[in-house]
This record gives C-alpha cells, structure tokens and sequence, in this order.
C-alpha cells in the first residue's frame, strides 16, 4: 500500500514578485509518484487500506471524463491488485468508439490501467451520493468498496493531514487549491495554531465552506472565491500566459484546473500586498498535471495557446 512519506520543498523565485518582501516556498506532492500523484496519493492511501481490510477486490468511483481522481484510482488498481470501475459523467460518450474514447488522454490512461467504464447521464450522476443509486451499482456489479467522487471521505482527509510536517511549522501561510474540500480539512487538521490556511476552488460558490466543516474544528482558515476564473474547467488566455511563464522561469509545471488557478490568486494577492512583509508562504502542488494534455486538446479547438 502506499507508504507515509513527505515531499521536497522549493523556494520560488518569480519575476512579478521579486520586489515583495514575503518569501514563497512550494511544497512538490505533485512528485510524490508517477500516476499517483499529489492529493490523490493522500486522499487514497487509507481507501485502499481499508478497502483492503475488508477484503474488497474491486474499487468503484466518479468523475467526469477528464478526472485526475479517474486517472489516479486506475492506476493506484492496477499497482495493488484491485479491479475498478468508474462511473464517468456523460452517457453520451457511451455512443463513442473505443478508438474515439482513446482521443481522450485521461480515459485512454484509466483503460491502460484496467478500469471498466459505466457511462451514466448528468441528471443520473447528480444521484451519485443517493441510496437508492449505488445499490443500483451494487446490483449491477456486485460487491466493491466505494470511494466518493474527488476521493474525499473521512479517510482521505486523514491521509491529507500527512501533507504536512513538522518542518512545516515554520511557514507563516499555507494556501491549497480546493476540488471537494478533502485536501484542504486535512491541511487545516495538520496546521499549527499560529499559521493561516487559504483555501482557491476551481468551482463557483460557497458551498465549500460547508464542505470543510464536517472534518475541522479549526478556524486559522478561509476560502478565497476570486480565483476560479469562471468554474471548474475554465480557463482563460491570462491564465494559460501566467501557467506558461511561471514553469518557464521556475520549471514547475502548473496544471490549469487546480494549482494554476490557486498559483495565479497567490501572486496576485502579494502583488496587491495582501501579505504582510516578511511572511513566508507555503503553497501546496497538488498535482493534476495529467489534466494537461485533454485541456490543450479543448484549447486548441477554440483556438486558444496551450499550456507548454
């Protein structure tokens, strides 16, 4: 199963800060394992351990079409002997070929990786949490264990307090991109009482704040909502330049849906002097950059740059 361990921190050094007295570090989870990277190495390790102990052979989860989540769980399958299953938002692509299906990066992956397919439609996925609907599942493919879509439940939020370290301490701020709100109750669960948590959906709204709560009783934390740049999924030219430029005079890589948004909202809020002098930032990768290549396939349909 997968092991606790910690991932190396990078000082960054990018240009449209460089007058800002605050010192900005980047935690790397991004590198924490091939396919199994980032958050999602956190919010499945205790999954996949109680999976095991209840002796599931076969894991079944959601996500959309382009789903790091997806991508992460085939892999994490095919690694530790587990079949899986993913119920994929969108019935139309049931209708698709398998050699159209494999035009998409992230389903071509899970394939490689053993994942069976259930395409349901959006009306039927927003049931995904109901009873009714995953006894449906039950019946149609018989016993496995189940993990949420996103990956967060209480065990994944146990995994994600493990982002942190002691060394860690020392960090003034610490800011995460937020999905469903996992990653970020862990991070809060793991910080110390002096620090400051921010958290930077992909998605509008406010629910999120609800979300968090369930798993914290902290409240060293907030969510900033000026940074999604219009919803999960959507990107513009401002972002892709600053995603390009930021791996061009760092050589971190920035995925456009999680981290580059989060990014983007950091280095702006320094440049309007959000943070006081001297404080030092901690930014947490949470990796997702196998989302790259379907986001270039969409942007170069309309036209647009593409993430380098």
């Amino acid at each position: 199963m997968l092991k606790k361990c910690s991932s190396r921190v990078d000082e960054v050094f990018f240009s449209e800060i460089k007058d800002k007295k605050v010192a900005v570090f980047i935690k790397r989870e991004d590198a924490l394992h091939p396919f199994i990277s980032g958050n999602k190495f956190r919010k499945l390790k205790y999954n996949l351990r109680q999976a095991q102990k209840e002796h599931h052979d076969v894991l079944l989860t959601f996500g959309g079409a382009y789903s790091n989540h997806i991508a992460a769980t085939a892999a994490a399958g095919k690694e530790f002997g587990f079949q899986t299953i993913g119920v994929i938002r969108g019935d139309e692509l049931a209708r698709k070929s398998v050699e159209e299906l494999h035009k998409n990066p992230t389903l071509k992956f899970a394939a490689s990786q053993g994942m069976k397919f259930h395409f349901v439609s959006r009306s039927a996925y927003r049931l995904k949490t109901e009873a009714s609907f995953i006894q449906d599942l039950r019946t149609e493919f018989g016993s496995f264990y189940l993990v949420p879509e996103g990956g967060t439940n209480a065990l994944a939020v146990k995994g994600c307090e493990e982002i942190l370290t002691e060394d860690d301490s020392k960090y003034d701020v610490i800011c995460a991109a937020m999905g469903t709100g996992g990653t970020l109750s862990g991070i809060i669960n793991a910080s110390k009482s002096h620090q400051k948590v921010l958290g930077f959906p992909s998605l509008k709204g406010d629910f999120l704040n609800n979300e968090v709560q369930q798993f914290v009783t902290k409240e060293n934390w907030e969510i900033n909502l000026d940074y999604s740049f219009g919803g999960y999924g959507k990107v513009t030219e401002t972002l892709i330049h600053f995603i390009n430029q930021f791996k061009k005079e760092t050589g971190i890589p920035l995925d456009p849906i999680y981290t580059g948004k989060m990014l983007f909202g950091v280095m702006d809020l320094i440049k309007n002097d959000y943070f006081a002098e001297g404080t030092d930032i901690l930014l947490i990768h949470t990796g997702g950059l196998q989302g790259i290549e379907g986001m270039n396939q969409l942007l170069i349909k309309k036209k647009l740059p593409i993430i380098q």
